[in-house]
């Protein structure tokens, strides 16, 4: 028995893997794009899946789909998110620029699936009643982006931000030298510079949750270039409402179909924000990277859980990989974002033709900001141990204390205790009672760096 069999379309015969679920257009498109060997995300596929499943019952409400047919499209849709036929979406993320490929995929799955006991269930006159490619794609991208959002990252990052808070409550009490162009400057608690950190990511879920009203108004219904030609005049608000109740978020069609099919501007302020979360990690990652320098000739003021060792050659070097991995990840994200503002750009007339690339950069970088939000939690931010040791000794003999005295004596004078308590290497506090007519008790009130940490002019 040959290991192939032979399919139609409108070109004409093809031969397909005998066990495939798919048809003729399907391969086609694997033949015609061996590009990456990396094929779309099956979030994406899934987000089809859910448009069909919608369409089907939509047209079956409008009277234009039997019960039978729209019974089998269902069952086998359903099929398809569980993620039973995952093997079946083999086509390649760099292909046509409309997803039409991709479309057509699922449509042959499903109807296979659905043509059984005699009942004939076509891909183009069934499954993709009422829709095309140029509104399904745009659909399901700004689905699945949305699902990924809500389901994965935002629960992500508000466990990073909890996570910060708790270690911000539990060293409240830690104060430590600050840094301004990585050099000395007033201190801090520990708790603040925590603190700064959750409330970027607090900013990021912001912003996040102000691009999903954008993302959650759908193409759908539009059809070919946004006339909604061959869809049923109630077919686009109908289909929204299906998406909400399978998802629990609020779609709607979108105000204009033309702004759907022709640009993709929900989908790049997505990106761009994901670009800033990128920004919020790479920022934590490389401060914490600082913090456990050395553990000798660094800051050491923190010390990172040790995960594995660092070093093929040095023995006992342990490396901050969690950081590492994460500075990594917010590179990649940057660069993503930076494929779909080109991506954004490629709208002419009626349609985007990069739909598969912001597809797959979009579910891509929230995968993996997904992911590194809940390292940095969980095997950096909850586990470090603070250094004590390491940051009061540089803590006591910062100069740059004396900045708390410039309200008292002047900057000019404070500057010149600075300068010769860096030069001496003494303490700060020896040099101001030795030049100022100020107590030992009272220059001990003004330089607390405690009390410096609450701001405001010493009184």
């Amino acid at each position: 028995m040959s290991d192939h069999r032979i399919e139609r379309d409108s070109m004409g015969e093809l031969q397909v893997p005998r066990e495939a679920l798919y048809g003729a257009q399907t391969q086609r498109a694997v033949n015609n794009f061996p590009v990456s060997g990396q094929p779309m995300p099956t979030a994406f596929i899934h987000a089809i899946a859910r448009i069909k499943l919608a369409a089907a019952r939509v047209n079956r409400e409008l009277g234009l789909l039997d019960d039978a047919r729209c019974g089998e499209i269902v069952a086998a849709a359903e099929a398809i998110i569980r993620g039973e036929h995952d093997d079946q979406f083999p086509i390649d993320v760099f292909q046509t620029g409309s997803g039409t490929s991709s479309n057509m995929n699922v449509n042959e799955v499903l109807a296979h699936l659905a043509s059984r006991d005699g009942l004939e269930v076509g891909p183009n006159d069934h499954v993709n009643m009422g829709q095309s490619s140029n509104d399904v794609i745009p659909t399901a991208i700004h689905v699945s982006a949305a699902l990924a959002v809500t389901g994965q990252l935002r629960p992500a990052l508000e466990h990073l931000r909890e996570t910060l808070d708790a270690r911000a409550g539990e060293l409240d009490g830690v104060v430590k030298t600050g840094r301004t162009h990585l050099m000395d400057a007033m201190p801090l608690r520990m708790s603040q510079e925590l603190g700064g950190w959750s409330s970027q990511v607090g900013q990021a879920i912001e912003r996040l949750d102000s691009a999903l009203v954008r993302l959650c108004r759908l193409a759908q219904g539009g059809t070919a270039v946004g006339t909604g030609i061959n869809a049923h005049p109630e077919f686009a608000g109908r289909m929204a409402r299906d998406l909400s109740e399978q998802t629990g978020l609020l779609f709607s069609p979108n105000d204009s179909f033309f702004a759907s099919l022709g640009a993709q501007d929900a989908a790049v302020e997505l990106s761009g924000q994901l670009r800033g979360l990128a920004c919020v990690v790479m920022k934590i990652a490389n401060d914490l990277r600082w913090m456990n320098s050395g553990p000798l000739a660094g800051l050491g003021e923190i010390e990172l859980e040790a995960l594995q060792p660092g070093s093929s050659i040095m023995p006992g070097k342990v490396n901050p990989v969690i950081p590492e991995s994460a500075a990594q990840v917010a590179a990649q994200v940057i660069g993503l974002d930076t494929a779909v503002t080109v991506a954004g750009q490629s709208g002419n007339f009626q349609l985007n033709v990069m739909l598969p690339l912001v597809a797959n950069n979009l579910l891509t970088s929230i995968t993996l900001m997904t992911n590194t939000s809940r390292l940095l939690a969980d095997r950096a931010i909850a586990t470090f141990k603070v250094r004590h040791d390491n940051l009061e000794g540089p803590l006591a003999r910062n100069p740059i204390l004396v900045t708390a005295l410039n309200s008292v004596i002047g900057y000019d004078a404070a500057a010149s205790i600075a300068k010769q308590a860096y030069q001496a290497g003494r303490p700060i506090i020896e040099v101001a009672e030795e030049q100022t007519d100020l107590s030992r008790q009272e220059l001990e009130r003004l330089l607390d760096p405690a009390a410096l940490t609450r701001g405001g002019v010493p009184e």
